[in-house]
């Protein structure tokens, strides 16, 4: 990055600077917090004239006779800069090099200070010294060097806003810069007092000259309009003045001296030896007095203004909402307490009634979620005292609070229970273990920081019916963290079978970071959860092929988001799930094979990585893949013993197939290769290093998840979704569908596109619109389905090339860079149902686009009844390092819950998602957008 230049994304803001006559006009400007890069300046040149000392003074004074300007007008000199703040050092000094000096005293030297701009506090200033050389030392002397002059210049104008360019700095003779806050050698020149003499015109002249020196620098930063002609004419002008000037100011000075001195002989014409001294003294002193020396040095220039602009620090957390006793609860919702000034204080209103002023002031008080309310704290011991937990384990509701209990237990998991409801569900816990739905709810009212209230909970856990699978993933969410309660989650996820634990798999590792384990020991042993997955791992190897990739790829993590202890831990799951893998029979064999993928990965990651940087065009490129593929050194071509492929372990392959390989045009230049299987049947996967494969694969995960939901419901949308693999942080494998993508299609087929290539593909003049009925039906049940779930995801930045389209009619979605609603495309549609698609089904008015839709509300309805399941999976996530669960993982899960309309009823939603489908079938704004990107594809390509 060169010297004045932004850096990449800085935060750009814009304000409106209202002008007298009402207009507004924008304001661009930078934050300082966005310039991550040092504090640059640039020492230019010292100007200005020295007194000669007489050569009789210097014999007679030592001190004077051995410095080195003393002795010539351009002698070595050497400027050192550091930054101070608030009276305070905050950097060491930088010096400049040294450099010997002919005609003129210029160092043109860029200076770097350890410390970036985003570092910078508002009072932020450099102190500048100029030191001179002197064996003799003096005052302020750092060994052999003494000040020259100094001056001290801020960095951040009165209007808060950095300095830049040139600056013309008053350099305070015999002084070392102090950088104080009121320092006493500012850069701005003393005011001078104006007589009736010479010295007022003079004067005149310097504030001329003052103000062509601040024009120059208004065109040197362009905001004066350059006139080559023109602009050599004024600068020899103005520096021709500047030299009369000069000359003038010498002239007056030595005048004055001269004065001085016949006056002092007049009044004292005494020659011994003491006077003599003084009067030397005294000249030397008046001579410093009357020097006028000028450094000038540059700041870097930037596109913008750039404002000053304070770290935000986020207020201290209050404590855990699970730890807080239900008066804290409900402090936590409330806003911050508003207090006013006593009356007759900044009061803007004192006339008024009570005499307050009108000002308010919001406080936030940090010990509200550290201490207990002794008042609430009461309340709840007398309510769940331990003395009637014999009386409520008869306690039966009536109907009206039964009906209100009923109401509790239908909350989703994101619902904050109120002080009332946590009181109520506790004085009919007993009657509450009945029902399953009632254990989360129970758990989280309970106040596990009293010991005998978290005794009682604990022994109540057993006597529970049955929880489902998602009331149990909840429990093994961040805001559980008691062993008893997560091993009671734990046991019920013992009764799901590997296939339906594979579906949770990636969400039940990330859990293990709410675990208390301690990668310096063995406290795996402690946690029931990483204890579970690791033996259900050893014992099937289709979940421990997975388990192990899932622990690699958060090992492999090295992002400040990750963390180093987070890693530590994720190794020390993995190291104990090999240790007790090699102990069952057949161990040694299922690791070796972990070990033979592993390499299989490397092998493939070496040569994606070189293709990638390659500069070579892609034929050259798909040769260079062939022939490595080809290289038996490489031991891909032949693989023997079969391998179970890590994308997918049930296929068994024997190696690769170099003639069916090619290399995709995109920016990371992905690599299509074709295994061979025992089966005698090709598996085609794409590999790709230098991008994050962890987003696509929670969407594919929560895709396959959806799948399995609806059908069993019966309902069989025929998603069929592909499988990707994350091998690294950066690197992954995703299965290659052949298909074809809708903008191909648009620019192969004329007219009604996508009903043209199905019928190229499956043609039957006998059925509807005249394509195979299986084929047409696959279409719209795999529309209707990715429609739906591509809404609950907020998959974002949608268009042709992203839709894909197999030949059979299988519909997909591909690429999910973007979800949770985030999408680069202004108005993107909730969803994304172009015309394209309608026009596949015969239009909008067809009977397919009918039942088309009503596969979408069948969809919509079975899943909203499974939305706890989903919360609870991506509750589970928010810890993970993806990128749009990481943007802001707070919202992770009320993102996904907004979408599902939960607070209305189920056909209050169907209605507002048949909007929904009118309004992104018939947006036009979706239809440019993906013009534009199609002749933006088209002109790359």
């Amino acid at each position: 990055m060169e010297l004045g230049e932004l850096p990449p994304n800085p935060t750009e803001e814009y304000i409106k600077v209202e002008k007298p006559w009402g207009a507004m006009e924008p304001f661009s400007f930078a934050s300082s917090e966005a310039l991550d890069i040092p504090l640059n300046i640039r020492i230019i040149s010292l100007e200005g004239e020295q007194t000669e000392i007489p050569y009789s003074t210097l014999i007679k004074r030592d001190d004077l006779r051995h410095i080195g300007s003393n002795l010539s007008p351009h002698s070595d000199l050497y400027v050192t800069v550091q930054l101070w703040a608030d009276s305070k050092p905050l950097t060491v000094p930088v010096q400049t090099a040294y450099k010997p000096f002919k005609n003129e005293r210029k160092w043109n030297e860029w200076l770097t200070l350890p410390v970036n701009y985003s570092n910078l506090p508002l009072s932020s200033q450099l102190a500048i010294t100029i030191w001179d050389l002197s064996p003799k030392g003096g005052e302020g002397a750092q060994g052999h060097a003494i000040p020259f002059g100094g001056t001290t210049l801020p960095l951040f104008d009165q209007e808060n806003q950095l300095q830049k360019g040139r600056q013309k700095c008053y350099l305070h003779r015999r002084k070392a810069a102090d950088g104080l806050h009121s320092s006493a050698t500012p850069s701005t020149p003393p005011t001078r007092r104006k007589g009736k003499d010479i010295t007022q015109k003079i004067d005149k002249e310097s504030d001329e000259l003052d103000r062509l020196e601040k024009l120059f620098k208004k065109h040197e930063m362009g905001e004066i309009p350059r006139v080559e002609w023109l602009d050599q004419l004024v600068f020899r002008g103005v520096e021709k003045r500047g030299l009369q000037a000069s000359s003038a100011s010498l002239k007056n000075r030595q005048r004055r001296r001269s004065r001085q001195r016949s006056t002092v002989l007049t009044l004292d014409g005494s020659k011994d030896q003491k006077n003599g001294e003084g009067q030397s003294s005294d000249a030397e002193e008046d001579s410093t007095e009357d020097e006028r020396f000028t450094l000038f040095v540059e700041l870097p220039r930037f596109d913008f203004p750039i404002v000053f602009a304070d770290h935000e620090y986020p207020p201290p957390p209050v404590s855990h909402l699970q730890y807080m006793s239900s008066s804290q609860s409900n402090i936590m919702l409330k806003p911050p307490p508003e207090v006013q000034f006593g009356p007759g204080i900044n009061g803007l209103n004192d006339v008024e009634d009570h005499g307050f002023g009108g000002r308010l002031v919001r406080v936030y008080d940090p010990e509200v979620g550290t201490k207990d309310n002794p008042v609430e704290n009461k309340h709840r011991r007398l309510v769940r005292s331990h003395r009637t937990g014999v009386l409520d384990r008869d306690l039966k509701p009536n109907a009206k609070t039964r009906d209100e209990l009923n109401g509790i237990m239908s909350y989703s998991p994101t619902h904050i229970l109120t002080t009332e409801e946590k009181d109520l569900i506790w004085r009919y816990r007993h009657h509450l273990t009945r029902d399953k739905r009632a254990l989360t709810k129970f758990v989280k009212s309970v106040n596990w920081q009293d010991q005998g209230e978290s005794r009682q909970a604990v022994q109540i856990l057993d006597k529970w019916t049955g929880v489902d699978v998602d009331d149990a993933l909840e429990l093994l969410g961040p805001n559980f963290d008691n062993p008893a309660v997560r091993a009671y989650a734990v046991d019920r996820l013992r009764m799901s079978d590997d296939d339906e634990l594979l579906l949770y798999l990636l969400q039940l590792v990330q859990a293990l970071k709410f675990e208390s384990i301690s990668p310096d020991s063995d406290a795996t042993h402690n946690s029931s959860l990483a204890q579970f997955l690791i033996q259900r791992a050893t014992n099937n190897f289709m979940l421990g092929n997975y388990f192990h990739w899932y622990l690699m790829v958060e090992c492999d993590d090295q992002s400040e988001d990750q963390g180093a202890e987070c890693r530590k831990l994720y190794a020390k799951v993995e190291y104990d799930f090999l240790t007790e893998l090699v102990k069952l029979p057949g161990g040694a064999e299922t690791r070796k094979t972990l070990l033979r993928q592993a390499e299989l990965i490397a092998v493939l990651s070496k040569i994606s990585g070189d293709i990638k940087v390659s500069r070579d065009a892609i034929s050259r490129k798909v040769e260079k893949v062939k022939h490595f593929l080809a290289d038996p050194k490489n031991e891909i071509i032949m693989i023997d013993p079969p391998l179970p492929l890590p994308l997918d372990p049930s296929v068994m392959i024997t190696g690769v197939d170099p003639a069916e390989t090619s290399v995709f045009k995109s920016s990371l230049f992905p690599i299509m290769m074709t295994f061979k299987t025992l089966t005698k049947q090709k598996y085609q996967i794409l590999f790709k290093t230098g991008d994050d494969l962890r987003q696509d694969q929670l969407v594919i995960q929560i895709i396959t998840l959806m799948d399995q939901l609806l059908q069993k419901e019966n309902l069989d949308l025929k998603l069929s979704p592909y499988k990707i693999l994350a091998t690294g942080a950066t690197a992954g494998a995703v299965q290659f569908v052949p298909s074809m993508s809708l903008q191909s299609i648009v620019n192969k087929y004329k007219g009604n596109t996508v009903l043209a290539y199905l019928k190229y593909n499956n043609p039957d003049d006998k059925a509807p619109l005249g394509v195979r009925k299986e084929a047409l039906e696959t279409f719209i049940k795999s529309c209707a389905g990715y429609c739906v779930i591509t809404y609950l995801l907020g998959v974002g930045d949608r268009h042709l090339d992203n839709l894909l389209l197999a030949p059979d009619g299988h519909f997909f979605h591909a690429d999910f860079g973007f979800i949770l609603g985030r999408d680069p495309k202004p108005f993107a549609p909730a969803m994304k149902l172009c015309k394209e698609m309608v026009d596949g089904m015969g239009g909008s008015n067809s009977p397919q686009y009918r039942q088309f839709k009503q596969y979408c509300f069948t969809t919509y309805t079975t899943l909203r009844k499974s939305s706890n399941l989903i919360l609870n999976l991506f509750s589970l996530m928010v810890d993970a390092n993806i990128p749009d669960i990481r943007y802001e993982p707070d919202k992770v899960v009320l993102k996904v819950q907004e979408r599902f309309l939960l607070e209305i009823s189920e056909d209050e939603a169907i209605k507002k998602f048949d909007i929904l489908i009118e309004e992104s079938s018939n947006a036009i704004f979706p239809i440019v957008i993906d013009r534009i990107h199609g002749l933006v594809q088209h002109w790359r390509a």
